[in-house]
Order: structure tokens, then C-alpha cells, then sequence
């Protein structure tokens, strides 16, 4: 049988000769990693992010590499030779380029199938069958290199050690720095490449001339690729977070930019009039702060979550003596507000780049009028923002008087949002709820305000604020603390803490409801 280890006369297994199938189980399971952290962010932009896609990313890649295992072992003992893992990691490679047609396959996908099904059947139709070849490799690799059963446990564990090490390497590689670097299509293509390359090395051998002729075509096939534009992205910019696109619109003659973050609009920003908001919380929260102003004599306001920074550039604009501070998590998101959204180069806003819970848990070096929570949407939930724990952090940095409010979406049964109102009342004396529509119970998606607080809001002087582009949508259907109290009372509410915060099998019902528009 023609071996990997036959390469040398001896047939005795030795460091210098291992490390050639250790190498190969190494980029091969970099590979798989590499492929595994792609796919949740290639299909963000079409099914989101959430435990769900992550979930099924996981599944879908773990069930490929077992199936692959099975098939490896099988064929291995039949057939093992160069040839043949060179024909795997050829086919995996060719298989691996399928990923390109994110695009295509994301806009088939069926409006009547809930979002769970959309992710599970997206993620298999672009990475388990790479998977499954590329879960071949490693046991036709072990058949190869196993020349004496007496070493077999210790060349086994070599060659799967190495293959782990591979994995760890490709998910760093890949999370730290190739997406952000590379962008996800240029990554699969590159994946791609260095398969099929790895195979045709298997393939020609030592034949120069086949191999200068392979590597011709890859160097071909690359540029092709590139100018028919199959590795551009369709994100304005990738970061290690988002998809972030940019389009524009325009809205009975007003011209607006829309801020997309992976699949969910997250702003309209107009850059002629900051004063002109289109959402209905939007609108709330300018309420809330003319109440707010009212009482202080300069603005203090922190953002949770920056997105395209329409709220701070109206306080900026209305309250051009208050103090706005943004915490954002991903950079390229600021950048784009800087770029495209219409935040002044010389503006006072001041941003952090990091996480909200990590900024917060610091002892407070300020207190803030009002803290506005905008980091949720009903696809992905930052669930460690969400807890008592988190809540008692926000309230260290509010003055006696400040307002919390957040802005968050839920389903009709509202599981998630009844639960954010019963855990905000451990911490704060007196919480207030705002749905944007009256027949929320109808709906299967609401945006919904809340507001924290240790004072109790003067309802009267809530109706009398008409502050620039507010409608007086807050006042209207504010709840109070006794109402409040009787929604809780109608169904089984969860305290959300660090070690319970189950945010995603609550928002169960919004995932299966929610139609791609």
C-alpha cells in the first residue's frame, strides 16, 4: 500500500517524516474553522445574528465533519492513497467557492418559512458538503501514516493534536483579524484556493510542469474571480461585527441615508436636517428629553450603541451646550457615521469603542442626565445588557433625577419586554412603558420605550413637550407604574440576572413571526 510514511526507506514512524501529515491536518482543520466563522457572518446579512444562527452555523458544520469522519474511515480502507486525498481536498476546495452564492440563495429563500428554518437551511446549502469532504481528510490522513500498529496511538494522537492546533489557529486567525482584514468572500475564495492547491499538489506530484500549469490557472482563476467582481462585498464595510451597508432614500423629497447593520435597519439619517426623525422612539426619546431639559440647565446623555449617531446629532443641534457621549462597540460603525451619516468632523459628541457593560461596571467619573439604551433589536440581543446586574451598573451613572430609557422590540405575548420591565423595577423605584402603537397585542412586532427612574415623571408637563420632529406619541400612551403593575400580573415574568437571561428562547415567538422585508 502506497503510504505517506513510505516516502523513506524505513518504515519506522519518525518526527521528520510526521510532519507532513501534521501539517496537512493542521491547514485542513484551519480550514474547517476558518469556513465554520465565515458562515455566521456571511449569511448575517440575510437571516441575522443570534444564538440561533450561531446554533445552527455549529450544527451544520459539526454534522458535516461527522458524516465526513464516517465517510473518510470507509473510503480510507479501500482505497487510501495520495490520489485520493488529493482528490478530497480538490473537491473540498471547488465545493468551498459555493459559499459566493450567499447572495442568490439568501433572496430564494422562502418568506413563509420562520427565520429558524431560513438559517438551518442556509447555513447546510452553503457549508456542509465542504464539510463533509473536508471531515474526510483526517482519517484518510491517519491511513496513510500508519506503517507500524505499534505506534499507532502515538502517530493518531500527533496528527489529531496537530489538526486541533489548526483549528485554534484558523478561529483566531479568522475572528482577530482575516475578517476585518479580508472581508468574508475574499476569505472563502482564498480557502478555496489553498485547498485545491493542496490537492493538486497530492494530484501532479512532482511533474513541474503540471504543477507550474496548476498554479497558472489558480493565479487566472483568481483574477477572473476578482474582475467579474464575485469577491466584492456587498457591505459598504465588514468589521468584526457587522455587515454595514449604506443606502440612500428619499422620502416626500427629503433625502435620507438608511444604516443597515447585518440584516436590520438601525437608522434614518438625514444629513441636511438632524432635527427630522423618522422613528417613533426616536420621537419619544425627543420628548423625553425636552422634559428632561426642562430641569437641567446643561444636558449630560450617554448612548448605548452609537448606530448612524441620529439621536446625538439631533441633541447636538436642539441642546448645542449638552454633553453626549456614545458608547459603541464596533468602530466601523463610528467611522461610518463620520463618513457617510453626517457626523461633523468638529462635533462635540465623544465616543468609547467598546462594550457597554465593560464601560459601565467602572466606577462612575460622571452623572448623566439621561442614559439611552439603543443596542437591541429583535434578532439580536445583547443579553449581558439586559440583566439586574447591568441595571444597578446604569443607575451608578445617572444623577437622582436621571431617566433610563431604552428603546426594544418585542412580539404580541411580549415575554421579553415584560420581563425587562420586572427586572428594571428591582433597581429602580418607579419604571414607565411607552408602546409606539396602541394595538401592540395585535402585532407580531413592537417597538416599545421604557423608562427608569428613582423620581416619578410629571405626566402633565410630559404632555405639554413638543420639542422639533416629536409627535406627542410618548405622552400618549405612556403607561404608569400602576398599569405597568397589571401588565406584570397577567403572565409569569423572569427576573433577567448574569447567570439567567434566557433573551433569545423569549423572543421565540418574534423569530418565527418576523417576514424578511
Amino acid at each position: 500500500m502506497t503510504t505517506l510514511a513510505a516516502q523513506k526507506e524505513s518504515s519506522q514512524p519518525s518526527a521528520a517524516r510526521l510532519w507532513i501529515p501534521m501539517s496537512i491536518a493542521f491547514v485542513s482543520s484551519a480550514c474547517v474553522m476558518t469556513l465554520e466563522l465565515v458562515a455566521g457572518r456571511i449569511i448575517a446579512p440575510y437571516v441575522g445574528v443570534s444564538l440561533y444562527t450561531w446554533t445552527s452555523v455549529i450544527g451544520v458544520v459539526l454534522a458535516g465533519i461527522s458524516l465526513g469522519n464516517f465517510l473518510g474511515g470507509w473510503l480510507a480502507d479501500r482505497w487510501a492513497s495520495p490520489r485520493l486525498l488529493g482528490t478530497a481536498f480538490v473537491l473540498a476546495g471547488l465545493l468551498s467557492f459555493g459559499a459566493l452564492a450567499t447572495e442568490t440563495m439568501g433572496n430564494r429563500l422562502s418568506d413563509s418559512w420562520n427565520l429558524i428554518v431560513q438559517i438551518v437551511v442556509m447555513t447546510a446549502g452553503l457549508f456542509l458538503l465542504p464539510s463533509i469532504i473536508l471531515g474526510t481528510i483526517s482519517p484518510i490522513l491517519v491511513k496513510l501514516s500508519v506503517s507500524d500498529l505499534a505506534k499507532t496511538g502515538s502517530i493518531v494522537g500527533r496528527i489529531y493534536a496537530a489538526s486541533s492546533l489548526g483549528s485554534i489557529v484558523g478561529t483566531f486567525a479568522t475572528g482577530f483579524w482575516l475578517i476585518s482584514w479580508f472581508g468574508t468572500r475574499s476569505i472563502v475564495w482564498g480557502v478555496g484556493v489553498l485547498l485545491i492547491a493542496l490537492g493538486l499538489l497530492f494530484l501532479v506530484g512532482r511533474r513541474w510542469p503540471g504543477m507550474l500549469l496548476s498554479l497558472i490557472v489558480l493565479v487566472a482563476g483568481s483574477g477572473f474571480a476578482h474582475q467579474q467582481g464575485w469577491l466584492e462585498s456587498n457591505c459598504t464595510r465588514e468589521t468584526n461585527y457587522f455587515c454595514i451597508r449604506v443606502a440612500d432614500r428619499e422620502a416626500d423629497g427629503h433625502p435620507y441615508k438608511v444604516l443597515v447593520l447585518d440584516r436590520m435597519v438601525h437608522s434614518y439619517s438625514s444629513l441636511e436636517d438632524p432635527t427630522w426623525l423618522i422613528y417613533d422612539y426616536e420621537k419619544m426619546y425627543a420628548e423625553v428629553t425636552a422634559y428632561q431639559a426642562e430641569e437641567a440647565e446643561n444636558l449630560s446623555a450617554l448612548f448605548i450603541g452609537g448606530g448612524g449617531y441620529t439621536f446625538p446629532r439631533y441633541m447636538e443641534t436642539i441642546y448645542p451646550d449638552s454633553v453626549l457621549d456614545v458608547i459603541e462597540i464596533d468602530p466601523g460603525v463610528t467611522d461610518i457615521a463620520y463618513q457617510m451619516l453626517g457626523v461633523r468632523p468638529d462635533t462635540e459628541i465623544v465616543t468609547y469603542n467598546e462594550d457597554a457593560r465593560l464601560f459601565l461596571q467602572r466606577s462612575p467619573t460622571m452623572a448623566y442626565d439621561l442614559i439611552f439604551g439603543d443596542a437591541f433589536d429583535d434578532f439580536s440581543v445583547p443579553y449581558h445588557l439586559t440583566t439586574k446586574e447591568f441595571n444597578d451598573y446604569v443607575r451608578a451613572w445617572l444623577k437622582d433625577d436621571g431617566l433610563y430609557v431604552i428603546n426594544m422590540i418585542d412580539g404580541s405575548q411580549a415575554r421579553f419586554m415584560r420581563s425587562m420591565l420586572h427586572t428594571l423595577r428591582q433597581t429602580f423605584r418607579h419604571v414607565y412603558l411607552s408602546p409606539t402603537t396602541p394595538d401592540w397585542r395585535s402585532l407580531s412586532r413592537n417597538t416599545f420605550v421604557i423608562i427608569a427612574t428613582d423620581v416619578p415623571l410629571d405626566t402633565a408637563k410630559l404632555s405639554q413637550m413638543s420639542p422639533p420632529g416629536s409627535s406627542g406619541l410618548l405622552s400618549r400612551h405612556l403607561m404608569d407604574g400602576e398599569q405597568v403593575a397589571d401588565l406584570l400580573a397577567e403572565r409569569q415574568v423572569v427576573l433577567l440576572t448574569d447567570d439567567y437571561a434566557p433573551v433569545d428562547q423569549m423572543l421565540m415567538a418574534v423569530f418565527r413571526e418576523e417576514v424578511i422585508e
